[in-house]
């Protein structure tokens, strides 16, 4: 294998435009800044006056996952958008992908979805759809900033019946389920086939079940009992641990772990063994190229896909584009060129004709229709690709200075790439979610590039730990 070293991710010159939005919305500790009942409400005022583009009433979609903190800021994103004028739909704990399938559904103006995904139950997040039901542009995300650090629109105060209404939307479950249902053939069921769903005791602790007993499967469940405290705890895409067991207890065909707002999956084949979003996307996109289904024979991945997958897909006569890690940029990147299907290692996969976002649900149904169809197990699909040896360690960090200033790192990064020798990768990234530094090293043998990757720990450590 050959590749150019990766030194730093474009995410984090992007997050730079903005300081209350990440990579994927707002996040933080819930009550603390910027996630505080003030905060929200000023989001809420700011996001009701920019998607005001027509006339009459206006309505806002807003979701949340199981966290106790949502209750919190539901009601001063509510307070927020109704003090402008604008009608609030609420609809409970309800995946990511739920709310932006429902943002369009119900010819909304926008969409809010309160988590903070993978994160433990103290941190929470606010992230905004379009009324397309796609995520917000970055140009976007700062304008709104700029609307509550100004104060520019704090002379807005409707009066009167000008006030907007909070109305709670009572068959949006059923909605979701239908809409996601409708992603694979009529005439396809899952009879006979065996498994198990863990819930990460979130969003999807309902809906994800439903579906697959509607469609026929036999399905064990974990991590289906949210108490506002256990979201993703020990559970969950983060931590599969507990659904390998589950899989080889119940000898299930499958099985499949959502994140706190199911917007990712991530499997296990029958032997219990982890298939991460790269081995899912390699079968998948050789089932969507062979049936001629995938567009410009193109697959867009990011900058952490291992070149296994790469590899795999060129054997095939399939690009691989790459974009910065988060699926906003998938996203940005398939709809700019015109392709439909993209995904990430942790599990998000974009099937653009199905949605207009990573779908955890939609995703394991694909998976699932891709195992029937053909009559083999999951562990056999997925055998087409050979990942390529790869080392990833999360730093924990207590600031996010530029690399470049740091004390040593480039030192570390030059002799780490020399070692290296033109045969594998270094990418070195800011989690735009967490206080993590990432470190990626991709190469030909597994001591190497772990020596690699803990001497540059080791630098980082040092000077930001």
């Amino acid at each position: 294998m050959r590749s150019k070293p990766v030194r730093h991710d474009k995410t984090t010159k992007k997050a730079k435009a903005r300081t209350l939005f990440g990579t994927d919305g707002v996040r933080g500790v819930a009550n603390l800044e910027p996630m505080t009942s003030e905060t929200a409400m000023k989001l809420g005022r700011a996001a009701a006056y920019l998607f005001k583009r027509r006339a009459g009433r206006h309505q806002i979609v807003i979701g949340k996952d199981t966290r106790l903190s949502g209750y919190m800021l539901e009601s001063a994103l509510t307070s927020g958008i109704c003090s402008m004028g604008v009608d609030v739909y609420l609809i409970g704990p309800m995946p990511t992908p739920g709310i932006a399938f429902l943002t369009r559904s119900l010819r909304a103006d926008a969409g809010v979805m309160l988590s903070a995904s993978h994160n433990p139950y103290q941190d929470n997040g606010i992230k905004f759809f379009s009324s397309d039901g796609l995520k917000l542009p970055d140009e976007f995300e700062a304008r709104m900033e700029s609307l509550i650090t100004s104060n520019e629109i704090e002379h807005h105060r409707p009066t009167a019946d000008a006030v907007g209404k909070a109305y709670r939307i009572d068959d949006a479950e059923g909605r979701y389920i239908e809409f996601v249902k409708r992603s694979i053939p009529r005439d396809l069921d899952f009879q006979g086939v065996k498994v198990v769903v863990d819930c990460a005791h979130g969003a999807a602790y309902k809906v994800s079940p439903k579906v697959l007993r509607e469609l026929g499967a036999t399905v064990w469940v974990i991590g289906d009992k949210p108490d506002g405290t256990n979201i993703n705890a020990g559970c969950g895409a983060v931590y599969p641990a507990r659904l390998q067991g589950a899989v080889r207890e119940y000898k299930a065909d499958i099985g499949i772990a959502h994140d706190g707002d199911a917007d990712r999956a991530i499997f296990v084949d029958e032997q219990g063994r982890l298939v991460d979003g790269d081995h899912a996307m390699a079968a998948l996109a050789l089932d969507l190229h062979a049936h001629g289904e995938l567009k410009k024979k193109t697959v867009v991945g990011t900058v952490m896909s291992n070149f296994g997958l790469e590899r795999t897909l060129a054997k095939a006569g399939i690009k691989l584009v790459r974009t910065a890690v988060g699926d906003r940029y998938l996203l940005e990147a398939m709809m700019t060129g015109g392709y439909n299907f993209g995904g990430e290692q942790s599990g998000h996969l974009i099937f653009l004709d199905h949605n207009t976002t990573g779908d955890g649900l939609i995703s394991g149904l694909q998976v699932l229709s891709l195992m029937k169809r053909s009559g083999r197990s999951l562990s056999n699909l997925v055998k087409v690709m050979v990942p390529v040896p790869q080392v990833l360690l999360n730093i924990t960090v207590s600031e996010k200075p530029d690399l470049g200033e740091v004390p040593g790192f480039q030192q570390a990064l030059r002799k780490g790439e020399a070692k290296l020798n033109g045969r594998g990768r270094v990418l070195v990234r800011y989690s735009g979610t967490e206080p993590l530094l990432r470190i990626m090293v991709e190469g030909e043998g597994e001591a190497l590039i772990r020596s690699v990757a803990e001497d540059l720990a080791g630098a980082v450590r040092a000077r930001l730990g």
